[in-house]
């Protein structure tokens, strides 16, 4: 049985950015990694927290549909398949900064890639994310100029950020700038590594109506405990 392989390797301008293959045994299965150079950024072992992302932000919005929503941050995919398994889903756009995760999705390199690319609501777009919220409405001619949700899978925590332009996101500010981009009745939904913490719930609610915060829990098989993540879900009036 081959154990490790390195599916593909990028340098680029935040770092050396690897995707690679692994066999855990703990887990009993083989694992798809990236790492931006000695971080690890993400696992399929790992993708309750991110499925349910969309999921719970969905949940959220009223409107029977279509709905255009816009995923921020490709990954490993996990939250943009999800997002497609609700039919009322129109269009679903997903903004990453990192052409090479694009193309390996492009490749068929990972697991959820056939669904997600062959899908024909999908479009992958190479665009800072955090520039297009920070923009009008429209700026960005690859995104729809109004949505029904945004979800977002970028950073760690709203406090523990990949790079510390995108902390601004995390402001009142910027979730105001966010909110623009938003439909009446349209959902921000934010996954993060911690548990909801009170501090930016208390940011979400200066801007929006309805503001809950969800603990997902997970069985760790590394730990053969129980892992904790959190997702944020904010809809506007």
């Amino acid at each position: 049985m081959l154990r490790f392989e390195e599916l593909a390797y990028e340098s680029t301008p935040m770092g050396e950015l690897t995707l690679r293959r692994r066999h855990i045994a703990a887990a009993g299965t083989d694992v798809f990694e990236v790492k931006l150079g000695e971080e690890y950024l993400m696992s399929s072992l790992f993708t309750v927290a991110e499925e349910e992302l969309a999921r719970l932000g969905l949940a959220a919005v009223a409107a029977p549909g279509p709905l255009d929503v816009v995923v921020g941050g490709l990954g490993l995919g996990y939250t943009a398949v999800t997002a497609l398994a609700d039919e009322r889903v129109g269009t679903l756009t997903v903004v990453d900064a990192l052409p090479e995760v694009i193309r390996w999705h492009e490749q068929r390199l990972l697991p959820v890639s056939e669904s997600l690319v062959g899908d024909t609501r999908t479009r992958l777009v190479h665009a800072d994310f955090f520039a297009v919220m920070r923009g009008e409405p429209g700026a960005e001619p690859a995104v729809p100029a109004t949505l029904d949700a945004i979800l977002l899978d970028v950073d760690h925590t709203p406090t523990f950020t990949l790079d510390a332009s995108h902390l601004d996101l995390y402001t009142v500010d910027g979730v105001h700038r966010l909110a623009r981009h938003l439909r009446p009745g349209g959902v921000f939904a934010l996954w993060s590594d911690d548990p909801p913490e009170e501090s930016f719930l208390a940011v979400l609610r200066e801007v929006f109506e309805a503001v809950e915060g969800h603990t997902v829990e997970f069985a760790n098989p590394l730990t053969e405990g129980t892992s904790r993540n959190g997702v944020y879900v904010a809809r506007r009036a």
